[in-house]
C-alpha cells in the first residue's frame, strides 16, 4: 500500500512537473532575427530618411524600442556576422577572413546552438556568410546559402522575394507550443558585386522614387575627397564609387536602387507580420532588426564601408516586444547599443544567462526600462580583414570622440575627430597641439581595450 502512494505521489510530482515544463516552452518568446546587408543607420522611414519608405519597419519601431546610437564593431561581412551570433569581438573569435569558420566548440557558444539546446525549434535563411562550410546540420530548418548569392536566379523569384517565400513556409510549421528562433540573413542591400548593375532589385519596385531627388550628402565631392589623407586616397574603395556615385546621374540611379531593395525587405517585414498574426503568434513573438554594418553613399568620394567613419559602422536597432506595457513602446533609446549585444539579448529574453565567453552587453534591461548597471559610453571598433588596398584600422568611439589607428599604413596615420563641432569628421585633430592631451587619453584607452578584449 505504501508502495502505491509512493508511486502515485511520483506521477502526480511527474505530471505537474511536465506541464510546468511544458507551459514554461509555450511562454518563452519566440525570436526573429533579422539582419539586413550593408544597410546604414539613417536608411528607415523611422531614422529620418525622408525619401525610403519602409513602413513596416516603422510600424515596429513605432510599437518598439528604437536604438539611436547602434554600431558594428567591425565593418565587414563575414566577421561581423560572426560577432553577431557570438556576442564576440574579432579578436576574441578569431574571424579575420572569409575563409575561416567556427570551431564546433565555438558554435556550441553561439545564440542559436544554445537555444536550439535550451528547447528551442531553430532555422536559418538566407546568407550565411561565414566561411564556406554551412552549419546545416545544427539548425531544425536550414536554407541558408554560402558566399554572396544572386538576386536573380532563373525559375525563381527576387532574392528577397525567395526568403520571404522560404520564411512563410517555415513560420507555416510552427506553433505555440514550442518557441522557435528564426534567423533571417537578406543580401538586400549589398550591391551584386562587379561591374554593371549594382543594385538589382526586383522589377516591382522600379518605378518607386522615380520622381524624386536624392539629396547628396554634404562630404560627397571630389573637394572632401582630396582632403582625406593619401593613406586613405585610392585603392578599392575609391574603385567602388567609380562604378556607383561618380557623377549626379550614377549617384541618383544607384542611391534609389539601393533604397529599392530595402523597400523589398520592407515588404517581407509586412508578410511575415501577417503570417504571424494568421498563425497566432504574433503576440508572443519579439523581432529584431538590424544590419551586419554601415555603408557609404558617396560620402568623402567614397563607397563601401571598412573605414570607421559613421557612415560604414552605424547601423539600425530596432526590438519590438508585443509584451511591452504601451506606455514602453515607441522608446527611442540614446544609450550606445553594440552589434555584439545581440547575442545576449537574444539569450536573456529566452531566459537563458548568455556564456561568460559572451563580451557583448544584453539590451533587455533597456528595452524594459530597468536597466540598473552603468552602461558603456565607449567602444571598441576594429577592422582586421587583409587586403592590398584597404587598410586595417581600429580605434576608440565615445559619445562625442572619434580615435582611429592605421597600423600599417606608410607613414602611420592616427585620426581624430570631435564629434560634436564636426560631425562629418572632415577635420583631423591628431596633429593639432590642443588636443594633444586627448589624443594621448584616446591612445591609452585603445591600448587598454586592445588587450582586455581578447
Amino acid at each position: 500500500m505504501q508502495k502505491q502512494l509512493v508511486f502515485a505521489l511520483f506521477v502526480a510530482i511527474s505530471s505537474v512537473f511536465s506541464a510546468w515544463q511544458n507551459a514554461s516552452a509555450a511562454d518563452r518568446p519566440n525570436l526573429i532575427f533579422l539582419l539586413t546587408d550593408d544597410q546604414r543607420w539613417d536608411a528607415l522611414g523611422c531614422m529620418g530618411n525622408p525619401m525610403i519608405k519602409t513602413p513596416h519597419i516603422d510600424r515596429l519601431a513605432k510599437e518598439g524600442v528604437v536604438f539611436e546610437n547602434a554600431f558594428a564593431t567591425t565593418a565587414i561581412c563575414a566577421i561581423s556576422r560572426t560577432s553577431f551570433i557570438t556576442g564576440q569581438y574579432a579578436r576574441r573569435h578569431g574571424i579575420v577572413d572569409f575563409r575561416a569558420t567556427l570551431s564546433p566548440e565555438a558554435f556550441s557558444q553561439t545564440f542559436p546552438a544554445l537555444l536550439r539546446a535550451d528547447g528551442y525549434q531553430t532555422a536559418f535563411i538566407g546568407k550565411w556568410g561565414i566561411g564556406n562550410k554551412l552549419p546545416a546540420d545544427q539548425y531544425d530548418y536550414w536554407k541558408g546559402f554560402p558566399g554572396q548569392g544572386k538576386y536573380f536566379v532563373d525559375g525563381r523569384p527576387h532574392m528577397t522575394k525567395h526568403l520571404e517565400d522560404q520564411t512563410l513556409e517555415f513560420l507555416d510549421t510552427c506553433s505555440p507550443e514550442k518557441p522557435f528562433c528564426l534567423q533571417v540573413s537578406f543580401k538586400a542591400a549589398h550591391c551584386q558585386d562587379g561591374p554593371g548593375w549594382q543594385f538589382q532589385h526586383a522589377p516591382k519596385y522600379t518605378d518607386y522614387y522615380a520622381d524624386e531627388a536624392v539629396v547628396p550628402a554634404e562630404t560627397a565631392d571630389n573637394e572632401h575627397y582630396q582632403k582625406l589623407p593619401q593613406q586613405l586616397q585610392g585603392g578599392e574603395s575609391r574603385v567602388r564609387w567609380e562604378r556607383r556615385f561618380d557623377g549626379d546621374e550614377m549617384l541618383q540611379k544607384n542611391v534609389k536602387d539601393y533604397y529599392r531593395l530595402l523597400t523589398g525587405v520592407d515588404d517581407f517585414v509586412g508578410a511575415m507580420v501577417a503570417k504571424l498574426e494568421e498563425k497566432k503568434l504574433a503576440d508572443n513573438t519579439v523581432i529584431l532588426f538590424t544590419s551586419d554594418h554601415g555603408f557609404f553613399l558617396g560620402e568623402h568620394g567614397l563607397a563601401g564601408k571598412w573605414l570607421m567613419y559613421e557612415e560604414s559602422i552605424r547601423i539600425p536597432i530596432i526590438i519590438f516586444d508585443p509584451r511591452l506595457p504601451k506606455d514602453q513602446r515607441g522608446q527611442r533609446r540614446e544609450e550606445m547599443a553594440l552589434s555584439i549585444d545581440v547575442a545576449p539579448t537574444l539569450l536573456e529574453l529566452a531566459g537563458i544567462k548568455p556564456p561568460a565567453v559572451m563580451q557583448g552587453q544584453s539590451l533587455k534591461g533597456l528595452v524594459e526600462g530597468n536597466q540598473s548597471s552603468p552602461w558603456r559610453t565607449a567602444f571598441h571598433y576594429e577592422h582586421l580583414f587583409p587586403h592590398a588596398t584597404i587598410p586595417q584600422s581600429e580605434g576608440v568611439r565615445e559619445d562625442g570622440w572619434k580615435y582611429v589607428f592605421y597600423p600599417k599604413t606608410k607613414p602611420q596615420l592616427e585620426q581624430l575627430f570631435d564629434l560634436q563641432q564636426d560631425p562629418h569628421e572632415v577635420n583631423n585633430l591628431a596633429d593639432d597641439p590642443q588636443h594633444a592631451q586627448k589624443l594621448k587619453a584616446m591612445q591609452g584607452q585603445l591600448e587598454e581595450m586592445r588587450t582586455s578584449l581578447k
